[in-house]
């Protein structure tokens, strides 16, 4: 499966083909172009997540290759690499916005190691970006404005500040053990302290009532909870996220 694209730009074939053996056998979509303005219209007619580029080029200067590229490319991050390593040349390329600065030669292991750096990196922005978008349908445990003041055997609730309260189950334990789970919203309109609510079907079959933690009215159910399921929770385990499933109105029998 391919992690990436990544295009090589070197006038040296042997660094050219030693990072399309290294970083290829890794999964990674390799593209190699010995020539600047070759690299900057493949970077024009296509997205690539990293551009590596040596400075001295037989065209222009790898410098200019990476002003352009975050020109055209912004979210394209780009590693410079070089034979003649200065402290000069290493400031402006960062300054550029060079991810990293290498000097030649190096070993597999070492260009593996900043590949990955860089796609573990790629990859938790993406995970926010999720996050940011399923923002609203989520819910920090360590929230200091708004905390999780009640939980119980994975039942938790916390008031808002419009006045409800987000009710909602902890999902991370059956994710964590490696189930996927789908939330199953039972059709009330009120129910009581302990009467369910929803509940959870298990990809092992196992169904799990949700019991309501407080007697309340339902003004508001969950309804992107899956999605943000499928989509955040899966890759976030470690971040104490929670799914609220309603928003209701307490009450008293």
């Amino acid at each position: 499966m391919q992690k990436g694209k990544i295009i090589v730009l070197d006038d040296d074939p042997v660094v050219t083909l030693s990072c399309k053996r290294i970083l290829g056998a890794e999964g990674y979509n390799i593209t190699t172009v010995g020539r600047g303005e070759d690299a900057l219209r493949k970077i024009e007619k296509e997205e690539y997540d990293l551009l590596i580029t040596d400075i001295r080029l037989p065209d222009m200067s790898g410098m200019e290759v990476l002003k352009e590229t975050r020109v055209i490319q912004p979210n394209t991050d780009v590693v410079v690499i070089t034979g003649y390593p200065t402290l000069e040349d290493a400031k402006e390329s960062i300054r550029l916005g060079a991810f990293e600065y290498i000097e030649k030669p190096f070993t597999p292991e070492f260009m593996i190691n900043v590949a990955k750096k860089i796609f573990d990196r790629r990859g938790w922005i993406l995970r926010q970006a999720y996050i940011n978008e399923f923002r609203e349908y989520i819910v920090p445990l360590r929230d200091t404005e708004n905390p999780v003041i009640f939980y119980k055997e994975g039942v938790w609730a916390r008031p808002t500040q419009s006045g409800l309260w987000e009710v909602g189950y902890d999902l991370r334990y059956e994710m964590a053990a490696g189930e996927m789970v789908y939330v199953d919203f039972l059709s009330v309109d009120k129910v009581k302290a302990g009467e369910p609510f929803a509940r959870l079907l298990t990809t092992s079959g196992k169904i799990i009532e949700i019991p309501a933690p407080m007697t309340s009215e339902i003004r508001e159910i969950n309804t992107k909870a899956n999605e943000v399921i499928c989509a955040v929770l899966k890759d976030n385990l470690t971040e104490g996220w929670l799914v609220w499933l309603a928003r209701v109105v307490p009450l008293e029998f």
